[in-house]
């Protein structure tokens, strides 16, 4: 029995709880910044900007992979933390600089990645996804346990030395910090250019042509496994350089550093729509500031934050199961 007429009585709804959520966040913040004062309010939501635009460059690491493979990579959050741990090295051993730093360490985390596809993903590239699935979660708890080995990093934490000195402004009451511009700066930076890759270069032709349907692309000429190289190679790159961003932002760094960041950023993607790069960085954008919002204006905002941030994904996927910009799977028969 087909229940077309249900379509028009179902999208009234949603634009309904559309409309309802739209007026309780307006009616929300109107009320945080008389409460707060306007200058409160600018800061948490230029701090949650900072913290949002890091989630983006893990974010778009697992939305890329998932778009060409299907594959949820969870060992992305552990390239992430070893992002981190390498740009360390440079600074403290070294004495590299930031770009230096933040270079090699986007380096080695694309060798990492690089390996890690070769050696543990592609033998399973025509298994069950399930399969593809644990041997992504083995490979993230392999990362973590065996960087925390005393002759790796160890497990303990480290202060992270920052590569420059850090600068405030006051405008206005808002603090800006010189760390805020460099992570916006550096993150739209290489939002550009994977953007002009994907949508102006052969390469980036390739990988949409695969990411729409294997079959014809191989019958095209284009080299699959290459392809699936390449987009872990780049999502490594930008998990890197987001290793490198968190580190200075949040000076302290262990080898289990990448499991919550890179689950909200994992969120994150899957509530800006998985597989879509614009909402990838959107719902990263989203969840940073949720997250600031959350600790800045509750009173036990630091014990409710993790708990707010993800109440918001299962309401968006009541309202929109693909996420914000998602669009709907069309099996093909």
């Amino acid at each position: 029995m087909k229940l077309t007429w249900l379509r028009l009585p179902l999208k009234v709804i949603a634009w309904v709880v559309y409309m309802l959520l739209a007026a309780g966040i307006v009616y929300g913040v109107i009320g945080l910044i008389r409460l707060n004062g306007p200058v409160f309010f600018l800061q948490a939501v230029l701090d949650g900007l900072k913290l949002g635009f890091v989630y983006a460059l893990i974010a778009l690491g697992y939305t890329m992979v998932y778009g060409i493979v299907r594959l949820i990579n969870f060992a992305h959050c552990d390239v992430f933390m070893v992002g981190s741990f390498a740009s360390y090295y440079a600074i403290t051993r070294f004495g590299w600089g930031f770009i230096p730093a933040i270079l090699l360490a986007m380096l080695i985390c694309v060798l990492l990645n690089i390996t890690i596809e070769r050696i543990a993903y592609k033998p399973l590239r025509d298994a069950p996804r399930i399969t593809s699935l644990i041997t992504a979660i083995g490979v993230s708890f392999f990362l973590e346990y065996f960087t925390a080995l005393k002759f790796v990093f160890g497990a303990d934490f480290i202060t992270y030395k920052r590569p420059f000195e850090v600068v405030v402004w006051d405008i206005g009451g808002v603090l800006l910090t010189n760390i805020t511009v460099i992570i916006a700066g550096v993150t739209l930076l290489l939002l550009i250019l994977l953007l002009y890759v994907i949508n102006q270069t052969k390469v980036g032709t390739a990988m949409r042509a695969t990411s729409m349907d294997k079959s014809a692309a191989r019958l095209m000429g284009i080299n699959i496994d290459g392809v699936i190289t390449l987009t872990f190679a780049i999502g490594a790159a930008l998990a890197g350089a987001g290793g490198v961003l968190y580190a200075i932002a949040f000076p302290q760094i262990w080898t289990f550093m990448g499991i919550m960041p890179g689950l909200k950023a994992f969120v994150a993607a899957v509530l800006g729509g998985i597989g879509n790069i614009t909402g990838a960085v959107v719902g990263s954008l989203l969840m940073g500031e949720i997250e600031v919002l959350t600790v800045s204006f509750l009173p036990i905002g630091s014990r409710l934050r993790d708990l707010v941030a993800f109440l918001v994904l299962i309401i968006v996927f009541l309202v929109k199961p693909t996420g914000i910009l998602g669009e709907p799977q069309v099996e093909k028969v």
